[in-house]
């Protein structure tokens, strides 16, 4: 099982990155796709993820308006489209797979409770 992530870089504040996580080695008829993101000194937190139940999605209220995750099924990759950007946006960011169809009720479910990481991408917005 193996995620690759790209896509991230330096962008001014304002503008747009598209993160890819591209995955391979297991099916995802049932699997929850997260985006988390780590910046220095600040614990991991949830971004945004889509189940494969139903496609429904969650946005931590941060990112709200701004963020879209997404999925290619031909390319088994996932997406995380991120329009105006704020340097508070400055993390690395990691995909994630958990098993099970569904989301929680109340977001993505602990960090913990993925078992497979990509290794990150960082995404810099310049104060």
């Amino acid at each position: 099982v193996q995620l690759v992530e790209s896509g991230g870089g330096l962008v001014q504040a304002g503008g747009s990155l598209r993160l890819s996580c591209a995955a391979s080695g297991f099916t995802f008829d049932n699997y929850i796709i997260a985006w988390f993101r780590q910046s220095p000194g600040k614990e991991r937190e949830e971004v945004s993820c889509i189940g494969s139940g139903d496609g429904s999605t969650f946005y931590t209220d941060s990112v709200k308006g701004r963020f879209t995750i997404s999925k290619d099924n031909a390319k088994d990759t996932w997406y995380l489209q991120m329009n105006s950007l704020k340097p508070g946006d400055t993390a690395v960011y990691y995909c994630a797979a958990r098993y099970g169809a569904w989301l929680s009720g109340d977001g993505c479910y602990p960090d913990y409770q993925y078992a497979y990481w990509g290794q990150g991408t960082q995404v810099t917005v310049p104060s």
